[in-house]
């Protein structure tokens, strides 16, 4: 027979073993692993195409975000904003808090042409994934003219779906629409033209652009002729998810 401090003995040796190997009998000893959180990228294709004569458009700034909105009719225009709206600058604008990804057009988007670009978003957590898409450029003959998408809905946008729209265009109401040569940054202003200008001396308040008057019509100091002008839309965008 197997004395009693022997059982003890044996009874020991087995809780020791078990432990050793990281669990017990009932396994309640294990210890939880934790796992990394899933990477989830949201991407997305935008075709944009300037559907204007005379226009060519300041290289287009992409952002996504999930709060925001990069201007409101009627009120200020942010700083960031006016230099684009005033000098076709997307830096500022792509540097914004509120923007989770930006991405920037390679240049000048000349009339009737079209550019695709490529923007996305990876993230962890499903609650800062991108809900929105903006996008804004300068019509670059112009003061401070300005067009673009504002906080467009896309969190339901499904991979392979697209949404097409068109734009119209704004004034930024920061510099006075005064057409003068030295004043517009754009081939009208024949290189010359001054872009932005932190001194604001308009309405300063966004409002919809009610278009040029130019030379043809009798403002004689206008740098701009009636190739110029602009009706709405000025652009078509096509915006398709692509991850």
């Amino acid at each position: 027979m197997i004395s009693i401090n022997k059982k003890l003995a044996l009874v020991t040796l087995t809780t020791l073993m078990l432990s050793a190997c990281g669990g017990s009998s009932s396994g309640s000893n294990m210890m939880p692993v934790d796992m990394p959180d899933p990477m989830i990228t949201y991407s997305y294709q935008v075709t944009v195409t300037n559907l204007t004569y005379a226009q060519p458009m300041s290289p287009i700034a992409l952002i996504l975000h999930n709060e925001g909105q990069l201007w409101t009719v009627g009120e200020m225009a942010s700083a960031a904003l006016e230099n684009l709206a005033e000098s076709g600058d997307n830096a500022d604008v792509l540097a914004e808090a509120m923007v989770l990804s930006g991405q920037s057009g390679t240049g000048l988007l000349l009339p009737g042409m079209s550019e695709v670009i490529d923007v996305s978003y990876t993230f962890t957590d499903v609650n800062n994934a991108p809900m929105m898409f903006s996008l804004a450029t300068m019509l670059v003959n112009t003061n401070d003219a300005f067009t673009g998408i504002n906080a467009l809905a896309i969190n339901n946008l499904a991979i392979g779906e697209s949404i097409s729209l068109t734009t119209s265009s704004y004034d930024s109401g920061t510099e006075k629409n005064s057409e003068l040569m030295a004043t517009i940054p754009g081939p009208a202003g024949e290189g010359s033209g001054e872009g932005f200008n932190a001194e604001r001396d308009d309405i300063d308040k966004v409002a919809m652009h009610s278009g040029i008057v130019s030379v043809d019509d009798g403002l004689m100091v206008s740098a701009l002729t009636q190739a110029h002008r602009f009706d709405n839309p000025t652009l078509a965008v096509m915006v398709t998810r692509t991850e």
